[in-house]
């Protein structure tokens, strides 16, 4: 058994360990079960789930959520336009966001799809070597989706 103050005080039955705590008006709790004999601790069971508590939300809020970020093209976007989308592609994947990458065709363009495999391909292949491509570019509709991720950083 292990005393309010962390000293050892050693090992009792579990009627004396349960009087001790009541004396000092705080909670007797097993820290470890499966030891022989079961460790216990004096403490405030509030506090403590309270502090256990605070640890998992600052965990959870250290951890970072995926998000997907959305980038618009179309089959004739210029090439100043094309330059800053790609930059800004760049700073997701720094991030750790996944892209998608939508083409989108208007009016006569549908029958020139090439134009946007031509854009899919460019793109990936300025996007360089630390992409990786989840789903190649397919049509949906008026418009071609294709998603990259970040390469797992080893």
């Amino acid at each position: 058994m292990i005393g309010s103050d962390g000293e050892m005080i050693g090992v009792l039955s579990r009627d004396e360990a349960l009087s001790m705590a009541e004396d000092e008006g705080l909670d007797l709790v097993e820290i470890q079960p499966q030891a022989d004999p079961p460790v216990c601790k004096i403490m405030d069971f509030g506090k403590f789930k309270f502090e256990a508590q605070k640890k998992a939300n600052e965990a959870k809020k250290k951890s970072k959520q995926v998000e997907i970020k959305e980038v618009k093209f179309r089959p004739v976007t210029d090439e100043g336009d094309y330059q800053i989308k790609l930059r800004k592609m760049r700073e997701f994947l720094e991030d750790g966001d996944k892209i998608k990458v939508n083409i989108r065709f208007r009016g006569r363009e549908m029958s020139h799809q090439e134009l946007g495999r031509e854009m899919a391909n460019r793109i990936e292949a300025d996007l360089g070597e630390d992409i990786v491509i989840e789903s190649r570019p397919r049509l949906e509709g008026r418009q071609m989706v294709m998603m990259i991720a970040p390469k797992k950083k080893t």
